[in-house]
């Protein structure tokens, strides 16, 4: 199937198979209103050891605007997310979750706000219907996310999201990043907006979610930090590091050179020497390393001009033509 749609509606899936055909129902009930609005689901098996795989075939077989993709092995909501983007046939998404507690019934309130001009909405569980183990390690999270890359928001953990294509297909998507792509968007200039949408408890499965989550989180947000802030002026983040772990350095041989000089106390045996020279080391090896980087992209972008340059004077030729 090439045809093209209006939205298609990502669901990432891992052992939900009693929730499936219920949320295409649902789906189906939430697109009704508008005939003239086609859509597809999207759904991507990501390791499901229950019967989510079947289910999905079953579903793809008996409805031609449903279509199911399987991962080799569990991959992370990440990964997932990815594979349904690259497959995905309309001018807009919308991502949820598989296990109904995302209420599809919301969607036409998050394309109005796409069709009011935001690049991407994304929903935020005003009502939160999760534990409290859940909800306060969540709101530290979302706090924390904001102050850090700029973009406050109340929900950065929430599933339910719509966004024109190019914003899915122009942010990186792996590891934890999902939970970024706002912050993501809104780095490179996309209008990113939010709104209150209804949450339902989980009545089938059992959570995903767990501390080692947002572990991983955190390290993810540092590459968000990395990307968004660095991505493209290494030098200033390396070699930074390098002028701080330079400038300890130097301070601590200055010291143990004053105690050289003016007293008679040894210093060759002090592990402070040894950091102070280690410090050093360090810092000369994060500045070239910057240098390095700098060199790396600028030989990168001199390259990508190039090759646009080049295409830009065929498209000529051929026009001459």
């Amino acid at each position: 199937m090439t045809e093209s749609v209006d939205v298609s509606v990502l669901v990432p899936v891992k052992d939900e198979e009693a929730t499936l055909a219920i949320l295409a129902k649902q789906v189906a009930t939430a697109f009704a209103d508008d005939p003239r609005l086609s859509y597809e689901l999207l759904f991507v098996d990501d390791g499901s050891t229950d019967r989510s795989w079947a289910v999905m075939r079953e579903l793809a077989d008996e409805y031609d605007h449903i279509r199911a993709i399987r991962l080799r092995r569990n991959f992370g909501k990440a990964a997932a997310l990815a594979a349904a983007v690259a497959e995905a046939r309309g001018a807009r998404v919308v991502t949820m979750d598989g296990d109904l507690q995302d209420d599809p019934a919301e969607v036409p309130r998050l394309l109005a706000e796409l069709d009011a001009g935001a690049d991407l909405v994304t929903g935020h569980k005003a009502d939160r219907k999760d534990p409290l183990s859940k909800r306060l390690p969540s709101k530290v999270f979302n706090k924390v996310t904001g102050l850090i890359t700029g973009l406050s928001l109340n929900d950065y953990n929430s599933g339910l999201k719509a966004a024109r294509i190019e914003v899915y297909r122009g942010v990186p998507l792996y590891g934890e990043l999902h939970r970024y792509i706002p912050a993501l968007a809104h780095h490179v200039g996309y209008r990113v907006a939010e709104l209150p949408v209804n949450h339902r408890p989980r009545e089938h499965g059992t959570s995903k979610y767990g501390f080692e989550r947002y572990v991983r989180g955190a390290i993810d947000l540092m590459t968000v930090v990395t990307i968004t802030k660095y991505g493209r002026r290494p030098a200033h983040l390396f070699g930074g590091l390098g002028l701080l772990s330079g400038a300890i350095g130097f301070l601590i041989l200055l010291y143990l050179t004053g105690l050289w000089v003016f007293t008679t106390d040894p210093i060759g045996t002090r592990p402070l020497l040894n950091l102070g020279i280690l410090l050093v080391i360090l810092s000369v090896q994060m500045i070239s390393l910057g240098l390095i980087a700098e060199i790396v992209l600028h030989r990168t972008a001199n390259r990508a001009e190039a090759t646009d340059l080049v295409a830009e004077s065929t498209d000529r030729e051929r026009e001459q033509r």
